[in-house]
């Protein structure tokens, strides 16, 4: 196994501890500011999702640097991204910190897109990722980051940067979705897929 598929998998095992520190309330200390609570297993969950996040780019680079990659890698990376980002989303749902719409929203946008993706692949037609698709990644990770730390820093000046930030992703997602489906339609409706 090459180092960028260690790397994946790390970020796959680095899901649970995510989840350990945003779901379990460990007595570590907390701060309230503007009536919002942030406790430090959040701050330590955001860290850790933005460590985990900040992996993929960096398993594709080495895999493309060094020519590492393989089959494996492109079938495992885009679903340990997946595995991350719909993990995160529920458990914002499960705190009540994002309404489930907007969960469910960004979930469907990326298993469809990651769908058509393997039903093309199949067909040996490549889809490649948009610099639209790149920018919903990280106004997503920036969103879920925010709503993991409950607005923190954000609530010392009562600014709703989460909520912003997460209706901003949501807008992006749908309109990367939709941008792909249509650039790509002639595959769509080629017979092909």
């Amino acid at each position: 196994m090459n180092l960028a598929n260690r790397i994946t998998i790390a970020r796959i095992f680095l899901i649970p501890v995510i989840l350990l520190f945003l779901l379990v309330r460990f007595n570590f200390g907390h701060f309230t500011i503007g009536g919002q609570t942030t406790t430090v297993s959040e701050i330590i969950a955001a860290l850790v999702f933005i460590v985990a996040a900040a992996t993929d780019g960096l398993d594709g680079y080495i895999a493309r640097k060094r020519k590492m990659v393989t089959n494996f890698g492109k079938f495992l990376d885009p679903l340990a991204d997946k595995l991350l980002v719909t993990a995160a989303l529920v458990s914002l749902v499960q705190m009540q910190r994002i309404p489930a719409i907007i969960a469910i929203i960004i979930i469907f946008r990326e298993f469809a897109i990651s769908g058509l993706r393997t039903i093309a692949a199949s067909e040996g037609i490549v889809l490649a990722a948009s610099k639209l698709g790149k920018l919903k990644t990280a106004l997503q990770i920036i969103a879920i980051s925010a709503s993991i730390l409950n607005n923190f820093p954000f609530s010392y000046v009562q600014f709703p940067f989460d909520q912003i930030m997460i209706y901003i992703a949501v807008f992006v997602t749908i309109w990367s979705g939709a941008d792909y489906l249509w650039k790509n339609k002639h595959v769509i409706y080629s017979g092909r897929v």
